[in-house]
């Protein structure tokens, strides 16, 4: 049968379910094949605070004006990474959509990434949008409040309500494949079996 090596980017503002729409979607027999033992599969994250060695710091998404170099640098190097292992399956759970997002929100600066997306979509990555609606959010922080480590992070739900509004703008002009997945419901299954099935249709389990 054909090799499975689906490439997809979740991107959605906190609260949004997209580290365990992540975890479900390497694990599930549709996007990663059948499995009978446990094994390494890659899910990378620009949300990782790699930059700074403090707890919560700053990383890809959140960095400073003086650390933009080191940004870029990152970006070009997981790119080529990712097109030197095209045939494999790639999870990243949060990227250059949040980045822009970010910057744009904190210093008034978008960063194009087209030349990103240019070398990201022949590899066959996919973006998938977790939505949920406003109505929603206070729900989910309640549940996320029960096992968070740093929970003054969801004091302001409206953060989270423009966050997605921007994050929507933004993938609206994005020249990857695109879904949108509402999580409203705090259903991860269900999200997960309609990526699948998206995947499936579109193509995007295969190079």
């Amino acid at each position: 049968m054909p090799k499975l090596c689906p490439k997809i980017i979740l991107e959605g503002t906190r609260l949004t379910s997209k580290t365990e729409i992540a975890f479900a979607l390497n694990e599930h027999p549709r996007i990663v094949g059948a499995r009978k033992y446990r094994y390494h599969s890659p899910i990378i994250s620009a949300e990782w605070c790699a930059f700074t060695n403090v707890p919560w710091g700053r990383g890809l998404i959140n960095f400073e004006p003086q650390e933009e170099e080191l940004a870029m640098e990152t970006y070009r190097t997981w790119v080529r990474l990712l097109e030197l292992q095209r045939y494999y399956s790639w999870i990243i759970d949060r990227f250059h959509i949040s980045t822009q997002m970010y910057q744009w929100r904190k210093y008034g600066k978008h960063y194009d990434f087209k030349w990103l997306e240019d070398r990201l979509r022949p590899l066959g990555f996919r973006l998938v949008f977790c939505t949920r609606s406003i109505e929603s959010f206070e729900a989910a922080r309640t549940e996320r409040l029960k096992v968070s480590g740093n929970p003054s992070q969801y004091d302001d739900l409206q953060v989270f309500i423009e966050e997605q509004e921007l994050m929507r703008q933004l993938i609206s002009v994005s020249t990857l494949p695109t879904f949108v997945v509402d999580i409203s419901d705090n259903n991860v299954p269900n999200a997960v079996e309609k990526i699948a099935d998206w995947l499936e249709q579109t193509g995007g389990l295969y190079m």
